[in-house]
């Protein structure tokens, strides 16, 4: 599970991109309803992850990501290089 350092970075840094409250953004939520992510707003996620994290996400990766929890758990594989 992500730690909470990295969890409050995702959550700042989404809230700030996609305009919306903090609150709404919570690890049963779902991601691309609350965010309201179109195809085009894929893309700013894409370039948000790379700039905050060092890593480039391709569009497969967001296949299994449906909550916050999956992103957190999906960032913090990638940031601490673990593999599933």
């Amino acid at each position: 599970m992500a730690n909470a350092e990295l969890i409050a970075k995702i959550n700042e840094r989404l809230a700030d991109e996609f305009e919306i409250d903090i609150e709404r953004i919570q690890p049963d939520a779902l991601m691309m309803q609350t965010l309201e992510l179109d195809s085009l707003d894929l893309v700013d996620m894409v370039v948000l992850v790379e700039q905050d994290f060092g890593f480039v996400l391709k569009a497969q990766d967001f296949v299994g990501i449906q909550t916050f929890q999956d992103f957190y758990d999906f960032i913090d594989a990638r940031v601490n290089g673990a593999n599933e």
